[in-house]
């Protein structure tokens, strides 16, 4: 990880905290939902926010490859900065969360960033795909 970037829930599962761009209450409300989606879905859950290498695509998927059975977890990278938003799903997780349904909540969380909502984008991110996978 480089300058500037952040981690919300660690790629190690530990939750890490950069220079970022949350206040306090932000990052409570962000922790609660990834908790809240964990706990509920059995899946792990996880949120980068920071610089994307190029192909951005790769770069989320090697971030998601990180995470402690990557199988069975969900990550949402993004990036403001480059105006990138990428949603990596295991392949347990995907038999609940087709890409289909990870798309319509990217869609929800890019509505949000572009009201100037980076917080309440991820939370209302993470509720739509936790509460697709609950369904399953």
């Amino acid at each position: 990880m480089t300058a500037g970037e952040m981690t919300v829930a660690g790629l190690s599962g530990r939750p890490e905290v950069l220079d970022g761009p949350f206040s306090t209450r932000q990052l409570l409300r962000i922790d609660e939902a990834l908790r809240t989606a964990d706990d509920s879905t059995g899946y792990t859950f996880s949120i980068y926010v920071g610089d994307l290498e190029e192909p951005v695509r790769e770069h989320a998927e090697r971030l998601h490859g990180q995470i402690t059975e990557p199988d069975r977890a969900v990550l949402i990278a993004v990036s403001p900065n480059q105006r990138q938003l990428e949603v990596v799903t295991g392949a347990e997780v995907r038999k609940r969360i087709p890409d289909r349904d990870a798309k319509l909540a990217a869609l929800s969380m890019v509505a949000s960033f572009g009201g100037g909502d980076l917080a309440g984008g991820l939370v209302n991110g993470l509720d739509q795909l936790a509460s697709r996978a609950r369904k399953g």
